[in-house]
């Protein structure tokens, strides 16, 4: 496992040269590290590594990969933060697992949220657009995201902390650019607005590939997967 390790300091040294690039503190950025269909070990591998957060898709593998880390080494630190898409029944699960939910992608599933985390504490979440406007992807439509936006404000157990996009497919980093940059617009646009209790303090965008393009355009949050733990398996 030391080459995660290995890949964890490659991806920080990255992601500060992106900073400097575009005139921004690397403690701008956080490194969000994607572990699903990853095992235990190697979540356990990154943390020794010094990584705290960590991304994963599946309420279910989640529950059980938590529990496995928390065997083998101090998690008190770590956040686990939901990154793919949400079934409504397994909100109350959710609650109890992540520090945030990236991937509100309707006003139902928030309700739902606020609903369930009412009974623990509030829960950040970040409202997930779909900046390519693909029919496949889940996701706010641009010129929906502000009225969405304005009712979740209203929901006390969830606490809107910005936005989260995943851009078409590109065959370059640089092609993800005007997607990245149309997200971050769109946070400044919410945040002039003044909203109350909203705060679009985070752009959760960019994954192996581009993450640096993700950064030179605002992202605090990227996703970083392949590029830390090796390919993956999408037959587990």
């Amino acid at each position: 496992m030391e080459t995660i390790s290995e890949n964890l300091n490659y991806i920080q040294k990255q992601i500060a040269i992106a900073c400097k690039k575009s005139g921004r503190k690397p403690d701008q950025v956080r490194l969000l590290a994607v572990s699903k269909t990853k095992p235990a070990s190697a979540v356990v591998a990154a943390i020794n590594g010094g990584q705290l957060l960590f991304g994963e898709n599946r309420v279910q593998e989640a529950r059980d990969k938590i529990s496995l880390v928390a065997e083998e080494v101090d998690s008190t630190n770590v956040e686990w933060h939901l990154i793919g898409p949400l079934q409504r029944n397994k909100v109350k699960v959710a609650v109890n697992l992540f520090t945030m939910v990236h991937s509100v992608d309707s006003v139902d599933l928030a309700i739902e949220l606020n609903r369930r985390a009412l009974k623990s504490r509030p829960m950040p979440v970040l409202v997930q657009v779909n900046v390519g406007r693909e029919p496949q992807k889940s996701g706010f439509l641009a010129e929906a995201v502000t009225y969405a936006i304005k009712q979740m404000a209203e929901l006390p157990g969830i606490k809107v902390k910005g936005l989260m996009t995943i851009p078409p497919a590109t065959d370059s980093a640089e092609e993800a650019r005007p997607y990245f940059r149309e997200l971050a617009q769109l946070a400044k646009t919410i945040n002039g607005l003044k909203i109350p209790g909203i705060d679009m303090a985070e752009l959760s965008m960019g994954m192996s590939h581009d993450y640096m393009v993700a950064v030179e355009e605002g992202a605090t949050l990227v996703r970083v997967g392949s590029a830390m733990f090796g390919a993956r398996d999408y037959n587990i």
